[in-house]
C-alpha cells in the first residue's frame, strides 16, 4: 500500500476517527474500553493532551490511526506505549504494518530506548502476529486479565521491543 501517507492528526480528522474508533471500540474485544464510550470520551482518550497522534490517509480518507505516548513517567519514560486502529474495511491491507514502522521511527527519532504494549488482547491474533514479526517479545501474560464478550476470560499480553541495543 505505497499510496498511504502518515501524518499528525488535525482537527478536521475527528470524525473520521470516530467513524473507525466506533466499530473497534464498540465490539469490546480488542481495547480495555467501556463499548458503551460516547462520542467525545473516545476522541479525549485517543487524542488525550500527551499523546502524539497520527492519521494514516490512503486516497483523501482516514485509513488508521495510532497515537506514541511515554509509557511510564520518571525513570520508565524512556520507554513509549502506542495504540493502533485501523479502518475495519481496510483490515488485511497493511496499514496496521505502515504505521507501526512509522511509530518504531518515531519512537526512536524521539530517543525512546523501547516500546510496550501493555495490554495485548491474546484472541487479537492478526495484532499479536503483527508485533511479533516486528520483534516483539511477549515479556508477560496476565492469564484472564481480560473479559472478552463472547470467549470470556481470555490473557491478556505485554509485548516488548528494545529499540536501541547498548
Amino acid at each position: 500500500m505505497t499510496d498511504l501517507v502518515i501524518r499528525d492528526f488535525e482537527l478536521r480528522d475527528r470524525d473520521a476517527l470516530w467513524r473507525i474508533l466506533e466499530p473497534v471500540f464498540r465490539a469490546g474485544d480488542t481495547y480495555a474500553i467501556d463499548p458503551d464510550i460516547s462520542r467525545e470520551a473516545a476522541l479525549a482518550y485517543w487524542c488525550g493532551p500527551e499523546r502524539r497522534v497520527f492519521s494514516a490517509v490512503l486516497d483523501g480518507r482516514l485509513a488508521g490511526s495510532y497515537y506514541l505516548v511515554r509509557n511510564q513517567q520518571g525513570g520508565g519514560s524512556h520507554v513509549c506505549n502506542c495504540g493502533f486502529v485501523t479502518d475495519t474495511a481496510l483490515r488485511g491491507k497493511g496499514v496496521a504494518r505502515q504505521m507501526l514502522a512509522h511509530a518504531l521511527e518515531t519512537a526512536r527519532a524521539a530517543g525512546f530506548r523501547a516500546m510496550q504494549f501493555n495490554f495485548v488482547i491474546s484472541t487479537n491474533t492478526r495484532a499479536v502476529a503483527l508485533w511479533e514479526r516486528a520483534g516483539f517479545d511477549i515479556a508477560a501474560r496476565l492469564p484472564g486479565a481480560f473479559r472478552h464478550p463472547e470467549r470470556g476470560y481470555v490473557d491478556a499480553l505485554v509485548m516488548y521491543k528494545a529499540l536501541v541495543t547498548d
